[in-house]
């Protein structure tokens, strides 16, 4: 490796850690160092974890670990629980005083960032945080396992309405009649599942959902593709192909003549896997829904 190289990438790590106050004696003007916060952070926004597998994803060590965990425990701040998924098995959580706690700090968090990147023209801020990306990217690939897709389990459905309702209002503005129509979508696949002629797709790495993916049955000779996501963490993976993929074989394999989905023109990378797979424009037509002017489009593939 070059020494210029080296010198950069330390450079930059200068640099940053000085933007976002990390050799401050106590991070966001708080009383707690970067790994407390990092602890309360992944305890906040996780989905229950026990203490050895949060040591593994922080890297840090079990001894070291246990001590911010003991102070926080005597501050009546974590508290372990019972796992949704296996009653045996002992998560730990915020409590609602921890959750109180950590609030301020997240939302100094996100004023921080709010000011680092709004100075930023639109195109300046898209380009710093497509190379943040690309860091993480490259940098953590390798560390992390395969991502594999598995079938739709307690839990995973609502997880799903809530992450289109969640991406969609960010990333597009719309409001919750989307969440709602999803919500609908699911709850009848739900209600109605045949596992013969119809199926749902959970994208999942180290146990982390990734995205989804359903096929559901239109008619006798026709599946429909419904409620296709990928987390934007996951982006670049080819993960979208993919789960479009897997779809059009499971129709082709259950006997179905032809597959259709509805989508929306402005949804750009969902029709460019659409158009790859085969499926073609059959029908558009403009309509206001989710509080946007839209123009919806019916594709269709024929198996």
């Amino acid at each position: 490796m070059l020494a210029q190289d080296i010198a950069t990438a330390r450079r930059f790590n200068r640099f940053y850690t000085q933007r976002i106050g990390v050799l401050e004696e106590g991070l966001l003007d708080s009383p707690f160092s970067l790994t407390e916060v990092r602890v309360m952070y992944e305890l906040a926004h996780g989905r229950g974890v026990g203490a050895a597998t949060l040591a593994r994803e922080l890297g840090l060590d079990k001894g070291y670990l246990s001590r911010i965990l003991k102070r926080f425990r005597a501050k009546g701040w974590v508290a372990r629980a019972s796992d949704d998924a296996d009653a045996r098995r002992h998560v730990l959580a915020l409590t609602a005083a921890g959750r109180r706690a950590f609030a301020p700090l997240d939302r100094k968090a996100q004023r921080q960032m709010r000011a680092m990147l709004e100075p930023l023209a639109m195109p300046e801020r898209r380009r710093v945080l497509d190379a943040m990306h690309a860091i993480e990217h490259a940098l953590g690939e390798s560390e992390r396992g395969p991502v594999r897709l598995r079938a739709h389990r307690p839990g995973d459905i609502g997880w799903v309405v809530q992450r289109h309702g969640e991406l969609y209002a960010q990333e597009y503005g719309w409001n919750e009649e989307f969440e709602a129509l999803v919500a609908e979508i699911a709850a009848q696949f739900l209600r109605d599942f045949d596992a013969a002629r119809e199926r749902c797709w959970i994208a999942e790495r180290d146990g982390v959902r990734l995205g989804c993916i359903f096929v559901v049955a239109a008619d006798r000779h026709t599946a429909k593709l419904r409620l296709l996501l990928v987390e934007p963490d996951a982006r670049g993976l080819g993960l979208g192909k993919r789960l479009v993929d897997e779809c059009v074989a499971f129709a082709r394999a259950a006997g179905y003549r032809r597959m259709v989905l509805w989508t929306q023109s402005n949804l750009d990378a969902a029709r460019h896997l659409y158009e790859r797979a085969g499926f073609r424009r059959t029908k558009e037509e403009s309509h206001r829904s989710f509080g946007k002017d839209l123009v919806a489009e019916t594709w269709s593939l024929r198996l």
